[in-house]
């Protein structure tokens, strides 16, 4: 009887110290209050050009104990914002976005890479103006923590690609306008 009480309490505690490592997945809402895509290109070497896209939404499921993930991100191209009405509608036109045919552009994750407990890089598929190409994007900055004003769990992170436009047929001018374009994401989401 006695080794049965102690086999119990060793399966007990396994069981207690093993837990975490089944700890179910959970999913983050993009928060498009606090999330923007933004990108820089060379214009004719005269100056770095920085734009932004105003509208982003998305799901990310991050599970930090089995270290996977995976990201669905949505941009609405048509939000594009250069600082400039009319170079917004110019961008939006169809030597570049054409958000006529194509009003969104997306990303989602094909693998979530970790280094300890923090994710440093996602491989995936970027989609725009209908071509889809493998993309990595490098996590530069990630934290998970609780909202201090939601009270939920929030994640927030920074992450960086650079792309040929022209590869996404959408290389008007290259090169004297840049065919090479820096995407920079500042991205915060917000526990389900």
């Amino acid at each position: 009887m006695n080794k049965f009480v102690k086999l119990s309490a060793v399966l007990a505690l396994a069981t207690a110290f093993s837990a975490p490592v089944f700890a179910a997945p959970q999913t983050f809402v993009v928060d498009g209050s606090h999330t923007f895509p933004r990108f820089s290109y060379s214009h004719f070497g005269l100056s770095k050009q920085l734009s932004r896209f105003d509208k982003t939404s998305g799901t990310i499921v991050l599970d930090k104990a089995a270290k996977t993930g995976s990201v669905d991100i949505v941009i609405d191209t048509t939000s594009v914002n250069t600082g400039f009405p009319l170079f917004n509608e110019h961008i939006q036109g169809a030597d570049f976005l054409d958000t006529t045919q194509f009003p969104t552009a997306t990303f989602k994750s094909t693998k979530v890479v970790f280094k300890g407990d923090k994710p440093t890089a996602v491989k995936g598929d970027l989609t725009i103006k209908g071509v889809t190409k493998p993309v990595t994007l490098k996590v530069t900055s990630f934290l998970a923590m609780p909202h201090p004003m939601l009270k939920k769990d929030a994640i927030g992170a920074n992450a960086t690609v650079t792309i040929k436009r022209t590869d996404f047929n959408a290389g008007k001018y290259a090169p004297n306008v840049g065919d090479d374009v820096t995407i920079d994401i500042a991205l915060e989401a917000i526990a389900k």
